[in-house]
C-alpha cells in the first residue's frame, strides 16, 4: 500500500472516530460522513464543487459552490489562528468570500 493510501486512511478513521465520540455517530454513520469530507476536500483542491450541509446556527441545509483550487482562491495571508480539524473552511465562488461548517454536517456532494 503506497503512502499516500495509508495516509488517506488514517485521515478517515480519525475524522470518523471524533463522529463517534463527539456527536454519537454508529461506526457506519461516522465513515460515511469522514469519507465525504475527504472526497469532498480532493473534488475541491482541484475545482468548484456543488455540495449541501446543515448550518450548525439555524439547522436550516446551504446549498454551497466551494473551492480550494489555487487557480481560483485569492492568496491566503496568514491569520495567527490554529487550524482547527472539525471545520472545514472554502472559498464561496457565489459570495466571493472564505466560509465554513463542520465537517459533521456534511449532507451531501453533487
Amino acid at each position: 500500500m503506497s503512502a499516500n493510501v495509508k495516509n488517506t486512511m488514517r485521515e478517515v478513521m480519525k475524522l470518523g472516530w471524533q463522529f463517534i465520540k463527539k456527536n454519537g455517530y454508529t461506526k457506519s454513520e461516522a465513515l460515511k460522513v469522514a469519507w465525504a469530507n475527504i472526497k469532498l476536500k480532493a473534488q475541491m483542491q482541484k475545482k468548484v464543487v456543488m455540495f449541501w450541509y446543515r448550518k450548525a446556527t439555524t439547522g436550516e441545509i446551504r446549498q454551497a459552490f466551494g473551492s480550494l483550487a489555487e487557480s481560483i482562491v485569492p492568496p491566503i495571508l496568514g491569520n495567527g489562528r490554529k487550524p482547527n480539524d472539525n471545520i472545514q473552511t472554502y472559498w464561496d465562488t457565489e459570495k466571493g468570500g472564505w466560509r465554513c461548517f463542520k465537517k459533521v454536517n456534511l449532507l451531501k456532494i453533487a
